[in-house]
C-alpha cells in the first residue's frame, strides 16, 4: 500500500516547521527519515498519521486522505510504532500484542481465540514466539520493541510508521530489530522509520528522506544520495562514506570526523 505526501507545510504560529515536503513510499519500500534534532521529523510523522492538520498539502494512504478519517478506519491502513519504553504494567507479550485489535472490537468486547491465534502467528513471524507468556518488564529492550511491532501488525495495517525503532537499544538488539524491519518490507509492508544513524539508512533502507530546516535536502536511493557532502551539510560535521566487502557482499558505511 502506498503513502503519498504532497507539498506538506506545517507552521506553529509564525514558526514554519515543514515546507513543501513531497515524497512517496510504496509496498515493499523501507524509507529512512534522517535529520538532526528539531528538523521536523516528529511533526512529519504526526501529519502522516493524521494526528495534526498541515497548513497546506495532503497525505493519502492507499489513495485515501488520512486527515479527518475515523481513527478506527485509519488504524486499518497505517500503524505507529513508538520508541521502546519501560511499560507501566507487566502485561504479557501476548496481551500487549492483543491490545492492537481494539480498533476492530465492539464496545465491551475482548479479543477472541481467532485474535489470539493471529497474535501467536505474528510473534512467530518476528522470531519471538517463546516470549508470548513473558512479562514485558522482564524482556530485553530489543524484544520489547519487537512486541510493539507485533502489536502494530495485528491491526492489519500495511503502512508502518516507526519512530527511532532502535533508540536506546544495545548493538546486538539494534541489528536484530533492523533485520526484522527489512524482513517486513520484503514481505510487502510499507515501512517508514526515523533514525539518527546514517548507517541504518545505508544498510537497511531502499530509499531515504533527509530533512534540513523543515525542507527536503535529498530524497532517493541511499547509496546515490547519502554522499559525504550531503551528510556533512546535514549534520554540520565531516563525514566519510566508503565501502566494505564482507563475506563477498559490499556494504556502504559512514564515519564522522573532525574537519
Amino acid at each position: 500500500m502506498s503513502i503519498d505526501a504532497v507539498k506538506l507545510c506545517v507552521s506553529y504560529g509564525a514558526h514554519e516547521v515543514l515546507s513543501g515536503v513531497t515524497f512517496s513510499a510504496a509496498a515493499g519500500d523501507c524509507l529512512a527519515v534522517l535529520g538532526p534534532n528539531g528538523v521536523g521529523k516528529s511533526t512529519l510523522f504526526k501529519c502522516l498519521l493524521g494526528f495534526i492538520a498541515p497548513t497546506d498539502g495532503t497525505v493519502t494512504v492507499g489513495g485515501k486522505k488520512i486527515l479527518g478519517m475515523p481513527r478506527a478506519e485509519a488504524a486499518k491502513l497505517i500503524a505507529y510504532i513508538p520508541q521502546t519504553s519501560v511499560p507501566t504494567f507487566n502485561y504479557t507479550v501476548l496481551d500487549t500484542v492483543l491490545m492492537g485489535v481494539t480498533n476492530s472490537l465492539p464496545a465491551f468486547r475482548g479479543p477472541n481465540e481467532r485474535h489470539t491465534q493471529k497474535a501467536l502467528e505474528i510473534l512467530e513471524t518476528l522470531g519471538i514466539p517463546h516470549l508470548a507468556e513473558s512479562g514485558v518488564e522482564k524482556i530485553s529492550g530489543g524484544e520489547r520493541q519487537l512486541a510493539l511491532i507485533a502489536r502494530a501488525l495485528i491491526q492489519d495495517a500495511r503502512v508502518l510508521i516507526m519512530d527511532e525503532p532502535t533508540a536506546n537499544l544495545d548493538y546486538g538488539n539494534r541489528f536484530r530489530v533492523m533485520e526484522r524491519i527489512t524482513h517486513l518490507a520484503a514481505n510487502g509492508y510499507t515501512v517508514i522509520f526515523s533514525t539518527h544513524e546514517p548507517n541504518h539508512a545505508l544498510e537497511y533502507a531502499n530509499c531515504v528522506l533527509a530533512l534540513k530546516s523543515g525542507k527536503i535536502l535529498t530524497f532517493g536511493e541511499p547509496n546515490a544520495v547519502l554522499t559525504e557532502r550531503t551528510l556533512s551539510e546535514l549534520y554540520g560535521i565531516g563525514v566519510y562514506v566508503g565501502k566494505l566487502t564482507i563475506g563477498g557482499a559490499e556494504h556502504s558505511v559512514s564515519l564522522p570526523y573532525n574537519r
